[in-house]
């Protein structure tokens, strides 16, 4: 266990220098200097853009190779609508999500009197953007102190790395963290997370194959004690299917509540994209026992599975807070619904 926070300097001993004031600029200054910030606001979203494209690259060659060849030109037909649900299939899209798409869209080309093909790319992205509007929602954390995060996931799905840029993320904010290292059965967990909270001068509670309840329970007051921000409790990976397990898990939320009433606040379900369906099957069995607040899909990047999201919001429409496109600390952002469905298109 270790802090490393820094004492906050005692505002009485700040010392000031009395500096004369510059002269007003004149309004054109002011003009170009916000000018100016708009223009780096909007390099830093084309920035993302690119790099959320970059990431999705492997589904969207999947997907949109198919759909320009089947929207190239022709009569919209049953012949077209058959391969459509193919093409949206093999997307891991989903049985139930492509049959809503699909008769969405039927609903669509029949309201609007479309006849080409060449109309269907914008009449999908429409209905696929419908699809994923209810999961953009922000995760709000200014409304508890201290917020409390719970993770869970099974092992793989990339939660010790999503700790380490969720807290990054917080700290630019101007939020101070602290981790609990609840995965107290894989050492290499505890470590990486120790590791990271040292060079971003970041608390992390742990205890060497200690009992994970206790240590949130530590580390939660230590928050209250010390009115931190933001704690994020990390949790052993478990299978949906091992209950014995999934109880464990369930003894570690209920004792957080002992800690702090009400908490924890937000309970985050790491998915890794890579798993596809049983991206589904997880966000099942874990909402079922926590009662799951919002999601992570991780591995973006890597997957051309990232269809599955549509998937997710059919069978479970849990908030997606944030998704993960690259290894980068700042490749985890929070979901936004348009630049999925923008960068899933050519």
């Amino acid at each position: 266990m270790f802090n490393i926070f820094k004492k906050k300097p005692d505002p009485t001993e700040i010392k000031f220098d009395v500096v004369a004031l510059p002269e007003i600029a004149p309004p054109v200054a002011e003009e170009a200097k916000s000018e100016a910030i708009e223009s780096k606001s909007k390099e830093t979203e084309l920035s993302f853009a690119q790099r959320l494209k970059q990431g999705l690259a492997k589904t969207r060659q999947q997907l949109s190779g198919q759909l320009n060849s089947l929207f190239g030109g022709g009569k919209i037909d049953a012949d077209t609508y058959e391969e459509l649900e193919t093409i949206l299939l093999t997307a891991d899209i989903g049985v139930a999500a492509t049959t809503q798409l699909l008769d969405n869209l039927k609903k669509r080309v029949k309201r609007e009197n479309l006849e080409e093909t060449t109309a269907l790319k914008q009449a999908l992205k429409t209905e696929l953007l419908a699809v994923l509007m209810p999961l953009e929602k922000p995760l709000q954390t200014s409304n508890h102190l201290p917020f409390v995060i719970m993770l869970a996931g099974v092992n793989g799905a990339g939660k010790t790395t999503t700790i380490g840029k969720l807290a990054k993320l917080f700290q630019s904010q101007g939020k101070n963290v602290l981790i609990a290292a609840g995965d107290t059965f894989r050492a290499a967990a505890r470590e990486q997370l120790q590791v990271w909270g040292e060079r971003n001068n970041v608390q992390v509670i742990a205890s060497e194959g200690g009992d994970p309840a206790a240590v949130i329970f530590d580390a939660v007051n230590s928050a209250v004690a010390k009115k931190i921000d933001i704690v994020i409790a990390d949790t052993a990976g478990r299978l949906p299917t091992q209950m014995h397990l999934m109880d464990e898990i369930k003894k570690v939320q209920r004792v957080i509540g002992k800690a702090l009433p009400n908490a924890p606040h937000e309970i985050l379900l790491v998915l890794d994209a890579n798993t596809g369906q049983n991206a589904v099957s997880q966000v099942k069995a874990f909402d079922d026992a926590l009662g799951v607040t919002g999601l992570v899909l991780s591995k973006l990047d890597g997957t051309a599975k990232g269809g599955v999201i549509a998937a997710i919001a059919e069978a479970r429409p849990i908030p997606i807070r944030f998704i993960g496109i690259g290894e980068a600390i700042d490749d985890l952002r929070p979901f936004s619904a348009q630049a999925f469905v923008d960068a899933l298109f050519d």
